[in-house]
């Protein structure tokens, strides 16, 4: 028995997507477009809520640049107070700010749309121009949804939503500010999208070459289509930190549903740290094409898999904790580039140091799985499986392969532990002896390691005496922080104050539980 699994207290694509109205939404995923028309929801009655709660409406909804303006809907009660409720509008035309007020709740009706799309040129020779919107979300602001209702950043626009340690900024759903959410709660509206010029592979249009300005992906939508990919590697679709994504992946139909993050093309002058996913009914995150670089995130409850990168993404990621809920959820890790795209370049390569990954879910096939061709590098890394689901999967002969255009060779493993009832399985045409010797290849790997992780993502005595790795070697986004996993010890705690705790793992002193909204 792992120490993990004695110490648990508290156990437990990009979708471009279509018009305003009813939503025509579909995943880019690998397989081309999936096109699905779906009615808009029928809202549902608001319940009768829980007196209580110490927050007071406010008077009403704040001027914005927009001459749109904001929609005073009233207010909504919940556990926690009274909410004055102030609609966006459909689309930001124009360079808005969306300030904290006490008392006040932002509601995204339907897809909220900032600026339109610019084209993957930032000039005119594509036939757009850019509306150059950024939307600024202040420190402390909330915003909520429901049903397919989502953000949607498009090209040649950005977003500037950056909260802070004691007042992140936070996105959730409608069930959550009524007091209706348990810890199993997920899936009730849909996520926050970036779409970017930066180079993608899988273009829709035949005979497009991946990488350029003419390799794009979309949803076909009835009125509208959004698209993402370009040639812009430093593309900028703004910054986001210190963020909590709360309860999204609406599903649309099918298998199709949006999660928490999703980026598509956007470049590497996004700038990305302190996101939380919560309770995802589908990937925690996911990154199609583009730079994605990303220091300290969490994914915690995602339903699908916790970190799925896919369609050419170049990705760093540094300091990153996910997390599974008790008996959900598929892969920590899915490097999804299958479907005849083995070989395209700009291939992937993903890239994350200093990750603490925790499977819980023993239906699932393993944590790991990388395929694809994809080139990956993992260091600095624990991975814990108490649900006895193998840790590392390999597939296709693509994957492992050590020459080719754009090629980085087999996986890379370096100051990597396994804490796992079977540490590799077969995978398709590469087999478990095979993934173990990539393994066994890199530098101070331990496949038969015991965590004495507490809190389970805080470094015991165990993980401290791995010797690290220094990941700058990969790329110079990366800190050489000298130590395995997401965080050091408990005076390092990056994860204190702007987190939200569960059953499914309790960060300590925060801004309250996943199920409520915080108060200020």
């Amino acid at each position: 028995m792992t120490t993990i699994s004695r110490t648990l207290v508290l156990g437990c694509s990009m979708l471009a997507l279509a018009a305003c109205g009813p939503e025509d939404i579909a995943s880019p995923g690998t397989g081309g477009n999936v096109i699905i028309n779906n009615p808009a929801p029928t809202p549902a009655p608001t319940p009768t809520p829980t007196p209580g709660g110490s927050v007071t409406a406010a008077n009403g909804c704040p001027t914005i640049a927009d001459a749109q303006g904001l929609s005073d809907e009233g207010t909504i009660s919940g556990p926690t107070g009274e909410y004055r409720v102030c609609a966006m509008p459909a689309r930001f035309n124009a360079s808005s700010t969306l300030p904290y007020v006490e008392g006040l709740l932002y509601r995204m009706a339907g897809r909220v749309d900032v600026g339109t799309d610019g084209g993957p040129t930032a000039d005119a020779s594509d036939g757009a121009t850019d509306s150059n919107v950024t939307l600024t979300i202040e420190p402390g602001a909330m915003v909520y949804a429901s049903g397919s209702s989502f953000l949607m950043v498009n090209r040649g626009n950005k977003i500037n939503a950056v909260g802070t340690a004691s007042r992140p900024i936070l996105f959730t759903s409608r069930d959550n500010v009524l007091g209706l959410n348990n810890e199993n709660s997920s899936g009730q509206w849909g996520g926050v999208v970036l779409a970017g010029r930066a180079p993608v592979t899988d273009c829709i249009a035949p005979g497009a070459t991946p990488g350029t300005t003419g390799c794009e992906r979309q949803v076909e939508g009835a009125a509208q289509p959004a698209l993402f990919g370009g040639a812009t590697p430093d593309d900028s679709s703004g910054r986001m930190s210190y963020v909590q994504i709360r309860y999204s992946g609406f599903v649309l139909s099918g298998d199709s549903e949006l999660q928490s993050l999703t980026t598509g093309g956007s470049g590497s002058g996004t700038q990305l740290d302190h996101i939380m996913s919560y309770n995802s009914s589908d990937d925690g995150v996911e990154f199609f094409g583009g730079r994605v670089n990303l220091k300290n995130l969490i994914v915690v409850g995602a339903e699908d898999d916790s970190i799925d990168t896919d369609t050419g993404v170049k990705a760093n990621l540094q300091y990153v904790i996910a997390v599974q809920r008790e008996g959900a959820g598929d892969t920590i890790i899915e490097a999804d580039s299958s479907n005849g795209l083995e070989n395209s370049t700009p291939r992937q390569n993903t890239q994350i140091s200093n990750a603490t990954f925790v499977h819980r879910n023993a239906s699932s096939s393993q944590a790991i799985r990388i395929r694809g061709g994809a080139d990956y590098a993992l260091v600095n890394s624990v991975i814990v499986a108490p649900s006895g689901v193998p840790c590392i999967r390999l597939d296709d002969a693509a994957t492992i392969q050590t020459s080719g255009a754009d090629e980085k060779g087999a996986p890379r493993f370096n100051s990597v532990v396994l804490d796992c009832a079977t540490n590799f399985r077969d995978g398709g045409d590469v087999s478990a002896s095979q993934a173990q010797a990539i393994f066994d290849a890199g530098s101070n790997n331990n496949k038969d390691f015991t965590n004495t992780l507490s809190m389970l993502f805080i470094n015991g005595s165990n993980e401290n005496g791995v010797v690290a790795f220094n990941p700058t070697a990969l790329s110079s986004f990366f800190d050489n922080a000298n130590f395995v996993g997401a965080v050091r010890d408990t005076a390092n705690n990056w994860t204190t104050g702007w987190t939200c705790n569960s059953a499914a793992i309790s960060f300590g002193s925060n801004v309250g539980t996943c199920t409520s909204l915080p108060i200020y």
